[in-house]
């Protein structure tokens, strides 16, 4: 409670206060990974939906091999995860942990030699992927001349956050957000590691891809996931002035996503020859972890009990809860997919693309686009230029996903049938099309969204203070 007490502390009233915490909290990088990760962000929607054209006989880029369909798909999942994601979770991290922790970063020169360093690295990815020097890893396809970069870049990220957490954990008990900081910064090296050059050099054939299983979960459980559920243990606190209900409960979740995440990855490899105990040890930990996800939800649900009109009146919380709804969504859906009997149906099909859209842009995304909107105001010490732009961009946004997730869905359930009772496999792409165009129309709903948010951030910063 002591602690809790003094998150809420952290946040300033009024702008003496605000300019205060710029001894603490370096503005300029939390502004620039903003930038930089709407502006990746924009790419990704560009080549997810040039990408879908292709599904609906239009892509206008048949035959020039340097944007190739696929090559285009791997930019669209690498630029959005590298580029919009960790970007927007940095600029969250860059937000938070000083304001937490009450010190500084190690360093504001090496902050921002981080973030051109990223940046350089997600441009090098993007045009090795699109040259063609993509490895065969999902998620994985950074080339390999990048690679070694990367790693160097998160041990440095790594030592920039430990000081300000190894300096406030002398003063007393962490806050539940930097345990959650900790375990990303530390597990994303290891994974990073095992995932781009373990499979790569070392264990070929069915064990190595079930480590590519593992290397993909990993980086969503084990980096996005803490990062995520750390800012909203700040944010959704300091905005409705009430601590979170259970610092115990809340410990309770980081815990069981450090144990069982990581065991998750191989219920993306059901009835193949990876050992049986190996892919009934998935399905346990995928069970456990909706069970840990419905504790954590449960803790912030009744964290907004008598508070509820805030969903009403600050878009900050809406873009968060509507995100959590949706991370139980999805972690239920992996509940039911991993069972043997659910993946005779929907391996391979357009379910797993819903699956994994939603969580990585109904989930991860719009937690980011929560923070933007309550941070930049502060940021730019300006009021926003309009909240009915606000509403917009959140509707369109959640609208449009939610098409895109239950289209898909019913889609890949149909191909799932249509596969197992050996229907020739034109008919399933026939049944598809109408499906396909659904996507790509509520890809452009999406796209419409994120730029009404885009241009309501521009005119708020070019309005007079």
């Amino acid at each position: 409670r002591k602690v809790a007490s003094h998150i809420l502390s952290v946040e300033p009233e009024g702008r003496e206060k605000m300019r205060n915490h710029q001894t603490l909290v370096e503005y300029g990088i939390v502004t620039a990974h903003i930038i930089a990760g709407l502006s990746f962000l924009v790419l990704a929607i560009t080549a997810g939906l040039l990408y879908s054209l292709q599904f609906i006989h239009t892509y206008p880029l048949s035959g020039v091999e340097f944007f190739s369909p696929g090559r285009v798909r791997m930019l669209h999942t690498n630029v959005g995860l590298y580029g919009w994601i960790l970007n927007g979770l940095l600029a969250g991290l860059y937000w938070v942990v000083p304001r937490v922790s009450g010190y500084q970063v190690l360093s504001k020169r090496l902050s921002w030699f981080i973030f051109w360093v990223l940046q350089t690295l997600i441009a090098a990815t993007a045009i090795g992927i699109l040259g063609g020097y993509a490895q065969g890893i999902e998620f994985g396809e950074t080339p390999l001349f990048v690679d070694p970069f990367i790693v160097f870049g998160l041990i440095l990220l790594a030592v920039n956050f430990y000081s300000p957490i190894i300096k406030t954990s002398r003063d007393g008990p962490l806050y539940v957000s930097l345990w959650y900081f900790i375990g990303a910064l530390t597990w994303i090296i290891m994974v990073y590691m095992m995932g781009n050059y373990v499979p790569q050099f070392f264990v070929p054939g069915a064990a190595g891809a079930a480590i590519s299983g593992n290397f993909i979960h990993d980086l969503v459980g084990l980096l996005v996931t803490p990062l995520g559920w750390g800012l909203m243990y700040f944010f959704v606190p300091t905005i409705i002035r009430k601590p979170i209900w259970s610092h115990s409960l809340s410990l309770m979740g980081f815990w069981g996503i450090a144990f069982f995440y990581p065991m998750q990855g191989m219920h993306h490899f059901m009835w193949s020859p990876v050992p049986m105990h190996v892919q009934y040890s998935a399905q346990v930990a995928t069970i456990a972890v909706e069970v840990v996800v419905t504790s954590v939800l449960a803790n912030f649900i009744m964290t907004l009990r008598g508070n509820g009109d805030y969903l009403r009146t600050s878009y900050p919380i809406r873009w968060f809860y509507t995100g959590m709804i949706f991370y139980w969504i999805i972690c239920f859906q992996c509940a039911v997919q991993v069972t043997l009997t659910a993946q005779k149906i929907i391996h391979f099909t357009d379910w797993v693309v819903g699956h994994a859209h939603l969580v990585m842009f109904g989930v991860f995304s719009f937690w980011i686009m929560g923070i933007i909107t309550e941070i930049w105001p502060k940021l730019t010490g300006r009021e926003w230029h309009s909240q009915e732009l606000n509403g917009w961009a959140y509707w369109l946004n959640t609208i449009g996903i939610s098409i895109l997730f239950i289209d898909l869905v019913i889609v890949g359930i149909v191909q799932g049938f249509l596969w197992f009772s050996l229907s020739p496999f034109m008919e399933s792409v026939r049944f598809s099309v109408p499906f396909w165009l659904v996507r790509t129309l509520s890809g452009l709903m999406i796209a419409a969204g994120v730029l009404t948010l885009i241009f309501n951030m521009w005119k708020t910063a070019r309005r007079k203070a």
